[in-house]
């Protein structure tokens, strides 16, 4: 049936970034069809708590650990942190992420390094760790968080835009290699969705390229419609679909 292929039951999902936001809105929605869930977060334990919380309260499994992608060793330090609790992961949703907000000729060689380290560099450090193990039991789901500005690029996110293109590429050249193993690598890209970094300052563009950022369905989406394509891309269901980039943004990167 098809609803089976939606079952994770006796999976384990690691979510990066997973406190709030889309992270938050994915973990919950892979707890719901029975994945057990390592729930990653940077600064904020009392919100990963709460969503551990809620994941219990529905019956589900959930745990807490926390990182920071800005460091070189971050992922191999996590993959040692998981391996001693015997909780290397079957599903890698990759969605932590930092944006410096400046205009691109002010941005300084810092915040290029913070950005290109946390959302790039890290990413690949991430499939190092946890692919191989996938590899070996022959199934495997990673599921990388893009944004619409690898199409549509926001003038003050030159650097944020330009790694979220790069990790988009690199999903399409791990996909290639390892799609015959059992493992799908896919990039999903949101659009504007609801989250507290929509509460970020960021300076103000042109009226001409505003104009060519807007939303056709108009609002903003949820968390939610998120978490629906990600339990597709994570699943039995989506076993025919890999080194895809698969936009949920309200037609914004049309």
């Amino acid at each position: 049936m098809l609803t089976d292929q939606f079952d994770l039951s006796g999976k384990i999902a690691l979510v990066t970034g997973a406190s709030q936001g889309i992270g938050k809105g994915i973990a919950l929605g892979l707890a719901e069809y029975g994945a057990e869930v390592i729930l990653l977060y940077h600064k904020d334990r009392k919100q990963a708590e709460g969503v551990a919380e809620e994941v219990k309260k529905n019956g589900g499994k959930a745990h807490i650990f926390s990182s920071d992608f800005s460091q070189s060793d971050a992922a191999q330090k996590l993959r040692k942190q998981l391996g001693q609790k015997k909780k290397l992961p079957d599903i890698l949703v990759v969605n932590a992420s930092v944006q410096v907000a400046k205009d691109w000729l002010t941005m300084a060689e810092q915040d290029f390094d913070f950005q290109v380290n946390t959302n790039f560099k890290s990413t690949l450090f991430l499939f190092q760790e946890f692919i191989p193990k996938m590899l070996e039991r022959g199934w495997g789901r990673v599921l990388t968080i893009g944004s619409v500005q690898q199409e549509k690029p926001h003038p003050a996110m030159i650097v944020y835009a330009a790694t979220k293109s790069a990790v988009d590429n690199m999903v399409k050249n791990i996909a290639m290699q390892v799609a015959d193993q059992g493992v799908t690598v896919n990039n999903l890209a949101p659009g504007v969705i609801g989250t507290p970094r929509l509460d970020e300052p960021v300076p103000d563009v042109d009226e001409r390229i505003d104009q060519r950022m807007t939303t056709p369905m108009g609002g903003i989406g949820d968390p939610i419609d998120c978490a629906a394509m990600a339990l597709l891309l994570c699943s039995d269901a989506g076993r025919f679909i890999t080194g895809q980039n698969i936009f949920v943004d309200g037609g914004m990167s049309l």
